[in-house]
Formats: C-alpha cells, structure tokens, sequence
C-alpha cells in the first residue's frame, strides 16, 4: 500500500490576533498574579475542583506541580506552594474539556493542524486510546489491548533494535521512567533520547567534568544564608516563580542577588510574595540589586572578565581568593592564570556591552564575600559554546572555594518537573557501566552495550530512515526540537508513532503511517491499582526525591497512568517471557520503587524516604569528594571566547517564553510583564537595529536564518521595540524553533543553538 501524506500544517494559523502594547510591568506576583492564576483556574476547572486540587498541590500528603523542578522548602506555605505559572499547569491539565473518539471522527487531522498551538491545547484532554491507521486522516477508537498488540507487532518487524526510539519529556514520573528505560534496554537498545538533551545537557557535561556530578551542589535553604547569588541567563519570574521566594529570603537575610540577562526580567526587578498577604499588597521588594545587560552569547568574556578582575585584586592582598580551597580541593590554577593574561580587560568588557561601573560593583561583592550561588538555565546552555559558558562561571567559584559548604555552590535550574529524576532512573543514550552490572544482577537481562542516539541524532535517524519506530512519553517532540520542518520529514518517515499523552498537540497530528494517542494521568488525578491508592516520585532540581499523590477523580475511566502503560506494553511484546514480571510491575509500584533502589545508584527504601520532606541523593560536591576527577580534584578549565562571526546585517536571536506558556505549552496569548497582550508573532528589537533598518513599531518582518547555504524563515513578525542590546533580538518559542538548523548545537552536549541563532529580517510590504 502507497502510504498518501496528509496535508498537515506545521504552524497552524499565523494570522495575528490583535497585538495591544502597554509598559512592561515593573512588579512579578502580587495580587496580579492571585487573580490571574484563580481565573485560569476556575475557567478550566470550575471553583471547587479548582480549590480542592490547589490546597494538595506541594503539599507532603500531595501531588508534585506538573510545571517546573523548583524544589518544596521544609515547611511548605499551608496558604499557597505554587505560583502563577504552577496553577496554570495544573488547571491546563486537570481541565474538564476533552476530546473523544466522536470528536476525532468529525474533525481530521488536516483540519486540526489549521488551529493554532494555543486552540489545539484549548480542545482538552485526550480520553481514551485512539489510533490513526495508514491512509487515513482521522483517529478512531482502539482498545488498549489491541493497542499494545499494534506496537509489539510494529517492534518486532524491525530487523534491528537500533530501529526504535523512546523519547521521554520531563513530564513523567520516577517509576515510569524507570520501567521506560528498562523495556528499552530489555528490548535492545540504547535509544533513549530525552528532553533534557534540549535543555541542560549542557550542564551535565560541564558539571560532570569540572566538578563530578551533573547536577547542582546546592540545597533550597542554602539560598537562605546566601551571600551573593548570580542569577545568570534565567528568567524565574515566568520559568521557575517560586524560586523568587528562596530570593526573597536570601535578601531579607542581607544577601544580593545579581542579574546577567540581555533583558531585564520582571521577576528580577521586584517580588511581591502572594504567600504573605503584607508582601503581596505593599509596594514589593526590590530583587536583583546589580542587573548586567550583557550581549546574547558574552558570558564566556564576561566570566573572564570578573576573572582577571578578582585576580589582580587577590594579587594585590592575597586575601580575595580562597588559596587553601584550591591547594586542597582544584586542579588547573596555574593553567587559568595563563589563560587569562591573553586578554585584556578592555577587550573584553567591549564584547560584553557593559557599564564598566556595573561590572566592578560586581567585583566587589564577590572579592568580599565567599557564600556564592550562581543558577542558570537556557541563556547559558543553548548556544553552540555552551560547556565552555558554564565551566567558566564554575571557575569563579572554585577560585572562591563556593562549593562543598552552606550557603554556596551551583544550581542549574531545571525546567520541567521531572526532567532530572528522569537521568536520574536510567533514562540516558549513553552507557553506564555500573548501571549495567546492576541491571544484570537484579532484572537478570543483558542490557545493550552500544550508545544509543540523543534528540538530535534521533531526528537525524528518523529522516534518514534508520529509524522507524519512534514512542514518546509525553512532550510535544515536533514542537519542541529544532529545525522544525526537517523534524516534521523524519517524523513522518517512521512506521508508527506513538504518544502516550494528557492533552492534544500537534506532534499528535505529525506523525508515522500509522499512530497511536494513548492518554494517561494528569499529576493530579487519583489512580487506583487493584482497589489501593498510589503514589509516585519526582526529583527536584536540588536532588531531592519526594513523593507524589493525585486526588482528584481521573477526567475518564479509560485512562491508565504511565507505569501500567509501560508495563503491559512490556508484558505484551515479551508475551510473559521475560526474567522482570512486568504485569506484576503494571499494577504494584512498591515492587517498581524496590527495583530502583536496587537498581539505581544513591536510591534508598524511596517508599518509606519519600515521605513528607523526601530525601536527598548523594552529592559529591556537597562531600568534597572529587576522586572520581583527574587528581582526585575539582578542575579549573581554559575556555575560547564564541566566535558568532556575524555579517554585518545580521542579528542574534534568542528565544524566550512568554508569561503565558510553560515550555511548548501556550495557555494565553499575553505577556504582561513585558507589555505583550493578545498576541505572540512578535519581534523584540532594540531601537537603534529598528533605525538601521528603516522598521518602526508594529511593522511585519519576516525572520530568516542561514546555514550551510540553507534558508529557513520564520513568517510574519511584528517588530517591538525593546530595552536589550544593539545587535541582539528576541521572540517566543516553539514559533521560532524552525529557524534552529538540526546540525547547530553545543559541542558535546549538542543542545541546540536556541539562544544565539543568527538571523536576518525582511520587511513584509502590505
């Protein structure tokens, strides 16, 4: 049979929807942001589901935010542990709209992919099992039987294991995304690509090799007692809002917080805590007491830079740097100092775009203070000299000896809720050994010794057609990665697709031949195992396990959770035939935890552990211990300034969310604390780039990047005029992702290049 394409669009509708423009908001939270959050709420979920599911949400007896990895404090706020953003996430998923088979039966794929990102979240949830046969354009029902049987059948066509891939969001669940790498592993390969490749893969491999762990050193209170905290191409105020409380408290105990951003972030700007009724109706509290504009893609010269500065001040009295710490505990010193007299101050200081005045304030703070955290996200790990951006600022705080004691260390803010428990469990592409040998000693299976594919050599495999079959669990994958139309072809190129799914996006209407939805709990629904009432486990980004407890009744009845879904899907494909009892694992999540703990390094009685507060993983760097490293030390490194090389018309893009969106999620079309209302086409530009180019406000641009001779354009822009530097821009995500070409990513980590994409704009004559 001659597989027909469906006409499918991959924007959607690009008509703009009414731009209204206001000042950017100067206060993050606060009685704005109560009201916008209780009105998303009670939309979606109506009043008494919408209070009953908030009162749970973070609590110890409760369910985990379904939004980012922030961590609980000990003593969670009984009035409200949850931002803005977290309600949203919560009511976006426990919504009472859905769509079913009836639905599907009425509306085709074709006709969907015409709605835009926002509409197609706006339709609800997903109910039942439903499948897209080859040839066709509408979903219809499927049992869940006939489901699992459909994969098992397409996963053992395939002439080699390597042919499959299983994607993972940071959506699911520590049981889940065990089971998930485990049926990999027992089916034959390594082929587990996960979001976190996207995001902070960057980190991993910095962390991992400067310090021997790739993850954060710190702990939630350690921003309490915090002396200086840099808060470094991160936006919490709309990505992570309750970190603003952990700022809050460093703050109130005489702390300074620093902003390095090309924008001025709201949340930085001022906090009005919503948990403290005095805070939230007063005038706010100031947050960052320095902010740094610096240039999209300078961190590297800018952590040079402060560097050389606190160098020759250490030089004057020997008394700036900790010289005991780095004797005792760092390799690589004499080798920095080397590193760092190639460059001069002025060079330097000119590549960043900043008040020299600004940058020695900075100086100061840290040559007289030693209780140092420095956070980031995307603005330091998307660029294609990410490791080298972080291993920088990992410098300052070796030098300072900012690691392994209260009140100090790294923290790579993770995005979504469960992306660093996912590693965490085993889901990676790459081969651990000692993972391995365990696997072998207690699942009694040989797990595959060659390195599988990560998001980008996946997408990369699917379009070349060495891939055919591609499972998700959870995440919006087309929407998500980079290179969006060529992510489209591969995705299209497979066999089956399959998305195991809360909500319709449109990776469900871009698909295989043939592809199945099959939906499954939100966070916040109860599930039931054999009459008794389950919890689940995340991990937060400081590396703590807790549990997690929906209670709210499941939107249907034919709705399964995550571990049972993986479970019979194993159970069927092996037809009972296998060393691990996966139909017994369907249903009994004890046994799953006891098989982590088993399993997976620094796991420990996690059933009885992740009560109330949870636990803490072992932390090398907390301990000092660096005998995993060369020396058994922590390692200073040399790092090359990026080198854009950047025609003269050209700019560099960053993208960004908006207040209105939780990664590819868009629950409105506003953006309040930078002025955007009804509408998300737009291009933030400096005034100066807009005069060179003869643009003024509300003028309709075209964006265009171009690599290896290739163009790729995203359409119809609206130009907004912005405070952020000359030669930079900035516009949302996923929109703009399809500028991103597939073979720009980090060295070594190959994150995309999404925070520093050269484009071009064209003006859109009317």
């Amino acid at each position: 049979m001659v597989h027909k394409k469906r006409n499918i669009s991959l924007t959607g509708n690009i008509e703009f929807t009414g731009l209204e423009l206001s000042a950017p908001s100067q206060t993050a939270a606060g009685l704005d942001g109560v009201t916008a959050a209780l009105n998303h709420s009670f939309k979606e979920m109506g009043v008494l589901r919408s209070m009953k599911a908030l009162a749970k949400m973070n609590q110890e007896d409760g369910f985990r935010c379904p939004s980012c990895a922030w961590p609980v404090p000990k003593n969670p706020s009984k009035l409200a542990e949850y931002c803005e953003n977290g309600a949203k996430a919560l009511a976006d998923e426990a919504t009472r709209e859905y769509v079913d088979a009836e639905f599907f039966s009425q509306v085709s794929v074709e006709e969907l992919s015409l709605l835009s990102d926002y509409d197609l979240n706006k339709l609800g949830r997903l109910v039942e099992p439903l499948v897209l046969r080859e040839g066709n354009v509408h979903y219809e029902p499927i049992s869940w039987q006939d489901a699992y049987q459909l994969i098992a059948k397409e996963l053992g066509k395939l002439q080699n294991p390597d042919e499959a891939i299983f994607y993972t969001s940071g959506r699911s669940s520590n049981e889940a995304a065990f089971l998930y790498g485990m049926f990999a592993r027992a089916f034959g390969t390594n082929n587990m690509p996960d979001c976190s490749n996207m995001c902070h893969e960057s980190s991993g491999v910095a962390l991992s090799e400067t310090l021997g762990i790739g993850k954060g050193s710190v702990k939630v209170e350690d921003f309490y007692g915090a002396e200086v905290v840099l808060v470094v191409g991160q936006n919490p105020g709309t990505n992570h809002p309750r970190m603003l409380s952990a700022l809050s408290e460093c703050k109130k105990n005489g702390g300074k917080v620093i902003s390095i951003n090309p924008l001025a972030e709201t949340g930085l700007v001022n906090f009005k805590n919503p948990q403290k009724v005095g805070d939230m109706l007063g005038s706010g509290n100031t947050m960052a007491d320095i902010h740094l504009p610096v240039k999209i893609n300078e961190d590297v010269a800018l952590a040079k830079l402060l560097l050389k500065k606190l160098n020759k001040l250490d030089a004057e009295n020997n008394q700036v740097l900790d010289h005991g710490f780095i004797e005792n505990y760092v390799k690589g010193y004499d080798d920095l100092r080397t590193d760092l007299s190639k460059y001069s101050e002025e060079e330097l200081l000119q590549r960043t775009g900043l008040d020299s005045t600004l940058v020695d304030e900075v100086v100061e703070l840290l040559a007289n203070n030693s209780k140092i955290i420095i956070c980031w996200a995307m603005g330091l790990t998307q660029h294609k000299n990410a490791v080298h951006n972080i291993r920088e600022f990992v410098n300052i705080l070796l030098l300072k000896g900012s690691v392994g004691k209260p009140f100090a260390g790294t923290c790579p803010v993770r995005g979504h809720s469960n992306v660093q428990g996912d590693r965490s469990v085993g889901i990676m592409h790459f081969v651990n050994e000692g993972l391995n040998n365990r696997i072998r000693e207690h699942l009694k299976f040989e797990p595959p010794t060659k390195k599988g594919v990560d998001t980008v050599e996946a997408i990369q495999a699917m379009h070349q057609g060495k891939a055919k079959v591609f499972v998700c669990l959870g995440g919006n994958f087309v929407m998500a990665a980079s290179d969006t139309s060529y992510t489209s072809e591969a995705v299209q190129k497979c066999d089956l697709t399959v998305q195991i799914s809360t909500k319709l996006n449109r990776s469900h209407l871009i698909t295989g031949k043939t592809a199945l939805l099959l939906p499954t709990f939100g966070r916040s629904e109860k599930d039931v195992q054999k009459g008794r009432s389950q919890f689940l486990t995340m991990e937060s980004s400081t590396g703590k396990v807790r549990r997690s407890k929906g209670l709210l009744k499941p939107v249907s009845g034919q709705l399964k959770s995550e571990p049972e879904i993986i479970a019979m899907l194993a159970h069927t494909f092996f037809e009972g035939q296998h060393p691990v009892d996966w139909e017994n694992l369907a249903s009994d999540y004890e046994a799953i935890r006891a098989l982590i703990d088993k399993t997976v390094k620094g796991f420990q009685n996690t059933s009885k552990n992740s009560k109330g507060h949870g636990y803490y993983l072992p932390n090398n760097v907390r301990n000092l211990d660096f005998s995993m490293l060369p020396d058994g030390k922590a390692q200073l490194t040399t790092n090359p300034l990026p080198d854009l090389k950047l025609k003269k018309e050209e700019l560099v893009l960053m993208t960004i969310r908006s207040h209105d969106q939780f990664n590819t999620t868009i629950y409105g079309l506003h953006d309040r604390y930078r002025g955007i209302h009804n509408e998300r086409r737009v291009l933030f530009m400096n005034e100066k780039d807009m005069e060179s180019r003869a643009l003024k406000k509300r003028d309709v641009v075209n964006l265009k990047s171009s690599y290896n001779k290739k163009i790729r354009v995203a359409e119809k822009f609206i130009v907004v005029p912005y405070a952020i530097p000359q030669g930079n821009c900035a516009a949302y995500f996923p929109e703009t992702n399809l500028l991103v070409p597939i073979d720009q990513f980090a060295d070594r980590s190959q994150t995309p290049i999404s925070k520093s994409i050269k484009i071009t704009v064209e003006k859109v004559i009317a």
